[in-house]
């Protein structure tokens, strides 16, 4: 018989986040695969649980462990996946895992808990009911640009991570191709410092004068406004900033037409017949 897989939601900052099925969870285990094993050490610590045997499992070596941890439940182990913070597999290691589990019906439970993206949405005052994650947008500024573009025309609330480091860049990009729109800026979430900046895109970079920048950041960015409705040429573009990233041209026809309530036939047609598409 199988083991079961537990997906454990961690702090991102407060311990006193922590549910108390996760801490059973944790404590009742066979193996912890932990993003960083020191840091997953130190919270187990603050528990009482120090003997607890613990895994490395991070992007780096997230293919060969997924095998390693496969193997322990094929043999009826018991496996917790936590990582630095927050949910697994979101924008987090565990995704392939997942994936692999699901595909040779070995049992996956999730034991929910703290959410950066989540908090940073719900204490953001922007529009909650409907809105779109996309993790770190690339540090390549062409891919990031195209990722910016295609969401140009979207009326959902966008919520991005962003490392302090690239903050500003990331505002001043974001203003130039979505226009002067609310934002907010949250950082040091559930932390004793925890701090969340409000303004349009044009006014934030001054407000980040006074604030000390460190740790975890999430940006989050109100959607298009009605009065923003894309025309066709438009659209077309936000298919080709797809189609730079990797989709194939019909697919990102559909994917914009869908968003937009538009034609896929007529975005696709001038997509591939407008001779600018590579």
């Amino acid at each position: 018989m199988t083991g079961t897989l537990f997906l454990v939601g961690t702090p991102i900052g407060n311990l006193g986040d922590l549910a108390p099925r996760a801490v059973e969870t944790l404590a009742a285990v066979d193996l912890i695969a932990a993003e960083d094993t020191r840091r997953t050490g130190r919270l187990l610590r603050h528990l009482d649980l120090v003997d607890r045997p613990l895994l490395s499992f991070f992007e780096g070596n997230e293919r060969e462990r997924t095998q390693e941890v496969l193997r322990r439940l094929r043999d009826g182990a018991t496996v917790a996946l936590v990582t630095d913070g927050g949910m697994p597999t979101v924008s987090d290691p565990g995704f392939r895992l997942v994936r692999a589990c699901a595909a040779e019906g070995i049992d996956v439970r999730v034991v929910p808990g703290p959410s950066a993206a989540i908090a940073a949405l719900a204490i953001s005052g922007l529009p909650t009911d409907r809105f779109v994650f996309e993790g770190f947008l690339s540090r390549k500024a062409g891919e990031r640009r195209a990722r910016l573009t295609a969401l140009a025309h979207d009326p959902r609330t966008v919520v991005v991570f962003e490392s302090p480091k690239r903050l500003r860049e990331l505002l001043a990009e974001a203003l130039a191709v979505l226009g002067d729109r609310p934002a907010a800026v949250a950082r040091e979430l559930t932390k004793l410092h925890e701090e969340v900046l409000r303004g349009r895109l044009s006014e934030l970079p001054a407000a980040l004068d006074a604030a000390t920048l460190k740790g975890e950041i999430v940006v989050v960015i109100g959607g298009a406004e009605p009065s923003e409705a894309a025309d066709t040429s438009e659209l077309v573009e936000e298919a080709r900033a797809l189609v730079a990233e990797g989709s194939r041209a019909r697919d990102a026809a559909k994917a914009v037409a869908k968003r937009h309530g538009a034609s896929a036939n007529e975005i696709y047609r001038r997509l591939v017949g407008d001779g600018k598409l590579v």
